[in-house]
């Protein structure tokens, strides 16, 4: 079945389950599932319910789609996403942006895991993604272009969204929430990076470095959809004293800085149409 036939099947089986007005669609990253519990839901489906969709497969990450109201504004929650690390294509792993698009979503907020290549960033810190490195061996694009998507080569100069951005670090700043601007590298995995690798990604420019994120992003720009991504810093990468790291303490320091994110990310939905019209 081709790719867009699928993705047009997909919008139609959950319009017809009642997903209805999109004003932004999220992607929740590790131990960064919590905001729905903040959102009234109107309708909940686990991803083994959508068809043509990937079930996500880490313990940590629940696959469960919900669509509701947060802050007066109609939300298009996914609760897992999914990675090329997985065995997954990127077709099927920027599946939920173009689901998002498609369904007429405004807007695209993403939050991912991610270790810190700053000295001056700290663990538990947020990171505002203002550019990114794209590491992975195969972008979303590639091959034949869905052209009722988007054009075959868009443009990269700024895929996150200025206004957005500049909401976000307004509400950081009023709520005390450590958040530092910086660039994200996007690598395959799933193993982390020796320390010859940290000591490369931090001179290329890289400011944090994670396994996701820039598929999706690469996917909404290409479909004209502002995005924003935020990551939470899980761990701390000098690679002159490094330490092992557990996905166990990565996913305890997620979790920890999760209020803060769940508050920033309801502040930026409640004020989208400013951040959009910025």
């Amino acid at each position: 079945m081709e790719v867009l036939e699928e993705l047009n099947e997909t919008v139609s089986y959950l319009r017809d389950r009642g997903v209805g007005q999109v004003d932004c669609s999220i992607v929740l990253g590790t131990g960064l599932g919590d905001l729905i519990q903040h959102i009234e839901p109107s309708v909940t489906l686990n991803y083994s319910q959508i068809p043509h969709l990937p079930v996500a497969t880490l313990e940590f990450h629940f696959g469960k789609l919900i669509y509701g109201k947060l802050g007066g504004k109609w939300v298009l929650a996914w609760q897992g996403r999914f990675h090329y690390y997985e065995g997954y294509s990127m077709e099927q792993v920027v599946k939920p942006v173009r689901i998002a698009g498609m369904l007429g979503a405004r807007a695209m907020f993403i939050s991912n895991a991610s270790g810190s290549l700053n000295e001056a960033f700290k663990k538990g810190d947020l990171l505002c993604v203002e550019d990114h490195i794209n590491l992975q061996p195969e972008g979303p694009l590639r091959g034949e272009n869905l052209a009722t998507l988007g054009v075959r080569f868009p443009d990269m100069s700024a895929p996150y969204h200025g206004g957005l951005r500049s909401i976000l670090r307004e509400e950081a700043d009023s709520q005390g929430v450590a958040m530092h601007d910086g660039v994200y590298a996007s690598v395959p995995g799933p193993h982390l990076e020796t320390r010859a690798e940290y000591r490369y990604l931090r001179r290329i420019g890289a400011d944090a470095v994670g396994m996701s994120t820039v598929p999706e992003v690469i996917a909404a720009v290409h479909m004209g959809l502002p995005c924003i991504a935020v990551s939470v810093l899980t761990d701390e990468c000098n690679p002159d004293a490094l330490k092992r790291v557990d996905i166990d303490d990565i996913v305890a320091v997620a979790k920890a800085a999760e209020p803060d994110l769940t508050s920033l990310f309801s502040a930026l939905v409640d004020r989208l149409d400013e951040g959009l019209s910025r």
